[in-house]
């Protein structure tokens, strides 16, 4: 995990968003992945993107994942979706996205309206602790990864799990080719 200095995360949660504690400390003993199997590092904020934090930090693209929160409107009602991907790829919105969601446009949710939502930080936002109405769409690609590092809703530290602990969180849904190669 490059040069990152973890430590359990729910030992640390001043390191985490008040939603993303919350779901720590609720994590269910009967989980398949441990939650001092959830680890966290303190980051630069500045350095918190995924190309900035990668280099600085030395982790692979291909071992760092993105959480997007994707909207899309039907009869009159605004739906969500949290999208994890492999920051080597990106989400297919108005494909594969907008089909699940049963939309007929989706795109990125406003950067305003993300933030509220969720409870979170831009550029922090993690499928961990999102709204429990929220599905979170998880690229096949992402659970067959060792370990990621991911956004821990802030942006002065990251999570870093086991990749198949994404698929198991609460409303997860694995995907097949949810993203394309970026």
């Amino acid at each position: 995990m490059g040069t990152l200095k973890t430590e359990p995360a729910r030992t640390r949660l001043d390191l985490l968003a008040p939603p993303v504690a919350a779901a720590l400390r609720e994590w269910s003993a009967e989980a398949p992945v441990d939650v001092d199997d959830v680890l966290v590092a303190p980051i630069d904020a500045d350095l918190a993107d995924t190309a900035a934090f990668c280099e600085a930090y030395e982790v692979g693209l291909e071992e760092s994942a993105n959480c997007v929160v994707v909207a899309g409107k039907r009869g009159g009602e605004i739906r969500y979706a949290a999208c994890v991907v492999l920051a080597t790829t990106r989400a297919d919105v108005n494909g594969v996205v907008r089909k699940l969601l049963d939309v007929r446009k989706a795109s990125l949710a406003p950067m305003a309206e993300a933030v509220e939502s969720s409870g979170m930080e831009y550029g922090g936002i993690t499928p961990i602790g999102l709204p429990a109405d929220w599905p979170i769409l998880v690229d096949s690609r992402v659970i067959a990864t060792p370990h990621v590092i991911i956004g821990s809703g802030v942006r002065h530290s990251k999570i870093a799990l086991p990749g198949p602990a994404l698929g198991a969180l609460p409303g997860a849904r694995v995907v097949e080719n949810l993203a394309r190669p970026a």
